[in-house]
């Protein structure tokens, strides 16, 4: 499961998909499950850890509009490409991971009982319902 949250943590966009799944294939999809009603103004940031730090992903990202902040992983053989003064916003990373927590507080979100994905999703969703719900 994937989430995109704004910046007070609700959740405006779900993806779920496979446990097999790399987060760098689901991170467009992700942004793209945002409704059309809600419009993220040019250049927003998209705060990710390390398993998102791909070169592919960041130019498929910056032609949509959205710049990713994600630190690079300790294996990698490019030249550097994270600006050090952008950077520092990962530190709000927290605001994801709280979400995530919020998340957590609903069990059938988190554990996928269901034999059906539609079920799943539909759990998913309402799980993120009450969560804006309740931030209002």
């Amino acid at each position: 499961m994937s989430v995109a949250v704004d910046r007070t943590g609700v959740p405006v966009g779900v993806l779920t998909a496979a446990a097999n799944a790399a987060d760098v294939t689901l991170a467009a999809d992700t942004l793209g499950s945002i409704p059309e009603g809600v419009e993220p103004p040019a250049g927003t940031p998209v705060i990710a850890d390390r398993g998102y730090d791909s070169d592919p992903l960041r130019a498929e990202l910056a032609a949509e509009g959205y710049r990713l902040i994600a630190p690079h992983r300790k294996n990698r053989r490019k030249p550097a490409t994270n600006d050090g003064r952008r950077l520092r916003r990962y530190k709000r990373r927290y605001i994801v991971e709280r979400s995530n927590s919020w998340l957590h507080s609903f069990r059938r979100a988190m554990t996928r009982y269901e034999y059906y994905s539609y079920l799943f999703d539909g759990f998913v969703y309402l799980a993120c319902a009450f969560i804006a719900i309740g931030r209002l």
